[in-house]
């Protein structure tokens, strides 16, 4: 029982990773529409012209300048 409980969990942290390739390719920097970076390891898309690194939560890219994080020198 626990083993399947371990199981869920780990396909449902695996599950949150991914983000679909093909909408990474249409995505751009809503403040300079540059082109982004992706960051599987932070799950993040970084725009270096913006200096911004956009969260992806549940595999949801969250493309809102207020919920992005500045990027430091």
């Amino acid at each position: 029982m626990a083993d399947a409980m371990a199981n869920r969990a780990q396909k449902a942290n695996t599950a949150e990773k991914k983000v679909d390739p093909k909408l990474l390719e249409f995505l751009v920097c809503p403040v300079t529409k540059t082109t982004l970076e992706y960051d599987a390891e932070k799950q993040e898309l970084i725009s270096r012209a913006a200096r911004l690194a956009y969260p992806i939560r549940e595999g949801i890219p969250i493309m809102l300048e207020e919920e992005a994080r500045k990027l430091e020198d």
